[in-house]
């Protein structure tokens, strides 16, 4: 899957970039390029959709669930840049975005995430009044996201809630409701997300300390690395409370403890806090959180 996504992603960037220079920027701007934020809001989303479907959820749900993860990352993304435009072109990470540099206007990235917002509901409106309504709560969470920074010490926080709706969504689109296994899901998610959005925000502290902005990686201080290891032990824990409640088996547990392996060699990235291997740890989380997804799926193959 993460194979198909990628080749995906790179095949409409080329499609878009020979069609006109200038299309490729909507390609920026929505992170197609860069599908990391994808696979970190699927592989949670997917997981719940397993557990609460006992296995193979059937290919309505499938696409629903796949497709709308892109949408809805991708118009986060933009509404992240239209937050941060006046911001970007002072930071090294993301100064040749499209709106800090003026190949794209702001108003031509509002109805472009527009565009995305509607398609992502459509798919939704194909599942059930409580899951649309939860959709509509992701969208408002995602709309004030991008501005926690400016006032809030723990934006990551917010990061977190936004990424962990598609867990009860996956729920209620199944069963029509939610659990005290969907609670601890959730729960498992925002604790891994406000673990690694910190150590991307390490990568930008020093920049987003010079231009007043907030971040985990700044309130955490020198203690950002031990911060960063609680939260994947709870984290780990959390999801080990899970699988005892969803009564998994080992292949679930084989997968958690190579999860357990990575957060170990993120520490190791992380040691120096610098740049490059910080965001490298970032990037990382894409492994682990599939790990975690495919221990799910063999062990309900397995196990139905």
């Amino acid at each position: 899957m993460t194979k198909l996504l990628r080749n995906l992603a790179d095949n409409v960037r080329s499609g878009v970039q020979s069609l006109s220079p200038r299309y490729s920027h909507f390609v920026a701007i929505a992170r197609l390029d860069k599908p990391i934020g994808i696979y970190l809001l699927l592989w949670p989303t997917l997981s719940a959709l397993w557990l609460a479907s006992a296995g193979w959820p059937g290919w309505h749900l499938f696409l629903v669930f796949t497709l709308g993860t892109g949408l809805v990352r991708s118009a986060g993304c933009v509404m992240n840049d239209i937050a941060d435009r006046n911001y970007d072109g002072l930071v090294k990470r993301t100064q040749n975005r499209p709106l800090a540099t003026g190949d794209l206007k702001p108003g031509e990235a509002v109805i472009f995430m527009c565009v995305l917002c509607l398609c992502a509901f459509l798919l939704v409106l194909t599942t059930n009044l409580t899951t649309i309504i939860l959709a509509f709560v992701g969208v408002l969470v995602t709309v004030v996201y991008p501005y926690m920074k400016r006032f809030f010490h723990l934006p990551q926080a917010m990061l977190g809630i936004a990424f962990s709706l598609g867990i009860p969504m996956a729920y209620t689109a199944v069963t029509g409701g939610v659990s005290r296994l969907t609670g601890l899901l959730f729960i498992a998610n925002m604790l891994w997300i406000v673990a690694y959005d910190t150590e991307y925000a390490m990568v930008d502290r020093d920049d987003d300390i010079k231009l007043g902005l907030r971040s985990s990686a700044i309130l955490f201080g020198d203690l950002d690395r031990l911060i960063i290891a609680v939260l994947q032990i709870l984290f780990l824990f959390t999801l080990w409370l899970a699988a005892q409640m969803a009564a998994l088996h080992w292949p679930f547990y084989t997968g958690l403890v190579i999860a357990g392996g990575l957060c170990v060699y993120q520490q190791y990235l992380i040691r120096e806090r610098q740049r490059d291997p910080c965001f490298t740890a970032f990037l990382n989380n894409h492994w682990l959180g599939m790990v975690v997804f495919l221990g799910i799926v063999i062990d309900l193959a397995v196990y139905p």
